[in-house]
């Protein structure tokens, strides 16, 4: 007995999504997509999906799966203005592509607008120290004084003690945190459209800042770092980077 295999074609197959444009810029990117797949625009109305062919219904997050994706966004990024779409969205068919732009299309349309012409800028600020519980002690005399009262104790610190210790430590950091953020945001806000500031990733991080910013005046923000780092001692590390795709500014959540 022989077996048939059915073979997906084309208009069959799922279509993988990188990003959200303008339906008449038509980017074109050549077979850059996800294994290697050509990359191509479908479009609805005013707007246009940029998608290439998948055959799987889930793509997993491995490294040449990730890098295909962030180069699409990248190219796109180089003639055009996009909406990013999250890693690993997959629509059933072309169908189900025009679907969501339809469905989307108004509030598409307006972060396109609010986008166009920028990027985004990314800036970390960190402490430079080797000990950073040590470095807020030594600039808070409450600090210092708590830990010495707790340290010193004949019986040994209890476990409220450290409690007490371990949030007048928070609270103090998450204080400097505020004021050095707030004084980059003063300098940096003239240089960028919108600036959202992330949650720290770690307990060095000062700060974690996304700018938006003309795609035409990326060194007038450049120089705003140079200019708010001259505020800060070589105990503060300072680390941007970009351009980027507007991730931080524009909400693509879609339901596929």
């Amino acid at each position: 007995m022989r077996a048939h295999m059915k073979i997906k074609t084309r208009h069959e197959s799922s279509r993988y999504l990188y990003a959200i444009t303008g339906a008449v810029e038509h980017p074109v990117c050549g077979d850059i997509g996800i294994d290697g797949a050509a990359v191509y625009a479908v479009s609805q109305g005013p707007v246009a999906a940029v998608v290439s062919d998948i055959t799987e219904k889930r793509i997993r997050p491995e490294r040449k799966n990730l890098v295909a994706h962030h180069a699409v966004v990248k190219r796109l990024m180089e003639d055009t203005t996009i909406l990013p779409v999250a890693f690993g969205t997959i629509a059933d068919s072309p169908k189900a592509v025009r679907e969501i732009l339809k469905e989307n299309s108004d509030a598409f349309v307006e972060q396109l607008d609010r986008v166009r012409g920028k990027v985004e800028m990314g800036l970390r600020v960190a402490w430079d120290v080797p000990n950073i519980f040590e470095y807020i002690v030594n600039r808070h005399p409450e600090l210092a004084a708590l830990r010495d009262s707790v340290l010193g104790k004949q019986r040994g610190p209890s476990q409220e003690d450290k409690i007490e210790l371990g949030r007048l430590f928070d609270r103090l950091l998450s204080q400097d945190r505020e004021r050095h953020t707030e004084a980059v945001v003063e300098v940096l806000a003239p240089h960028c459209v919108d600036i959202k500031q992330n949650q720290p990733r770690e307990e060095r991080e000062v700060m974690h800042l996304a700018c938006l910013v003309d795609r035409d005046v990326q060194k007038g923000f450049e120089d705003g770092v140079f200019e708010a780092a001259k505020l800060f001692d070589n105990h503060f590390a300072f680390d941007f980077n970009g351009p980027w795709a507007p991730h931080h500014f524009v909400d693509v959540a879609l339901e596929v």
